[in-house]
Formats: C-alpha cells, structure tokens, sequence
C-alpha cells in the first residue's frame, strides 16, 4: 500500500516542479521510502519521469531521472518549505531532445551563446545559422559572407571525459569537447529518428 503522506509529498513536488518550467506536458513523481524512515532524515530516492518539458527555454522531449538516497532535516523547514536538504545527492538518468526544437532554442535566447559557441569552435564561423539532426549525425550550418548557401559540417557525438565530444565526419580531424560544469557527468550520447539522447549523473548540491 501506498504511503499516504509521500504520496501527498509527491503532489506538492509536481505542483512545484510545473512552476519551475516554462512549460510542462506530462509528469510522474515517486517518493521512494517510508513517513517513518522520512521522519528520520532518510528518503531512499526520488524517481521522476515528464514529457515535453520546456526547462529555462530548453525543450526536452523527455526525462527520466532517478536519485539516490536523500538526507532531509524535518527541524529546519521553514513555513512553505517541503523538503529541507542538507547534503548532496546523485542523480542519474536520461533526456531526450527533439532535433528542430533544439535548433529552434540555438537560435533564441537564453541558449544563443551556445550555439555560436558550437559555429565558432565547430566551424570557424559564427553565428551559428541552423543546426540538423541527419541519420547518427549532426550537422551545422553557418552563413558565410557573400555566399548564398550557408557553410556546412557534419559531427559524430559520443561521450568523453564526462562530456559531449563532436567528433568530425572525416576521422582525420581533431575532436572538440564541450566545457561541461563538474558537478554533470554525460556517459553515452545517441542521435537517431531526429533526437538527441543523453545518459548521465549528476551531483546535486542544496
């Protein structure tokens, strides 16, 4: 049987989570524990699955998180306040990005930085013009002055030293890995049916 007070826990959550995001289709929260064990200052893990999430203007077609245990301090919530966390915790999991829509957040703010980023260290051009998802590669589109078809170049992505590597067509040329915050680490990477997948783990810290 289900514990009633997680379950009540984990409808607060949602609530807060659908704040959070510019927009949200579908979520599903599970607390994963006990009121007893919870009462002590231990959830065992938070498991969170969502759908066509728009997080801080980044489309993600899908999410599939999973936490590790979690210390929580019941004494130091303050009024409103859900969970209060004292340490950090790991999180590992899976997102899924449509190859248009992640085009469409290159070209916008708040991510444009990101995508002349890839142009510039990519191509050696920027801004970056459109960027496209073809088969198991991506590839990138940059105007060039005076030329009326955009420059163009493809990349294999897979994962190294904890990042994304854009890996040229052509084998013989250098790789390019993309500056990645410490705390996040990428183990596999995908491209297939016009989205981009990633697998990784996460420290978070309160």
């Amino acid at each position: 049987m289900a514990d009633p007070v997680l379950n009540v826990l984990a409808g607060a959550l949602r609530l807060w989570i659908r704040s959070q995001c510019d927009s949200l289709g579908s979520v599903e929260l599970a607390l994963n524990g006990s009121t007893w064990s919870l009462l002590r200052g231990r959830l065992d893990g938070v498991t969170l699955r969502a759908r066509d999430a728009c997080f801080q203007g980044l489309p993600l077609r899908s999410v599939e998180l999973c936490s590790g245990p979690i210390a929580v301090d019941m004494k130091l919530l303050s009024p409103g306040q859900m969970l209060a966390l004292q340490q950090p915790f790991q999180v590992e999991g899976e997102v899924s990005i449509n190859g248009r829509q992640l085009n469409s957040a290159l070209l916008a703010e708040p991510w444009r930085w990101l995508g002349d980023w890839m142009a510039e260290q990519l191509m050696g051009l920027s801004p970056l013009g459109a960027l496209r998802i073809d088969a198991d590669l991506l590839e990138l589109q940059a105007p060039v002055v005076a030329h009326q078809e955009p420059a163009r170049r493809r990349f294999r992505l897979n994962a190294e030293q904890g990042t994304l590597c854009f890996r040229p067509e052509t084998a013989d040329e250098p790789c390019t890995l993309l500056p990645m915050d410490p705390a996040i680490r990428i183990v596999h990477v995908q491209l297939a049916s016009g989205q981009l997948a990633l697998k990784g783990q996460a420290s978070v810290t309160p």
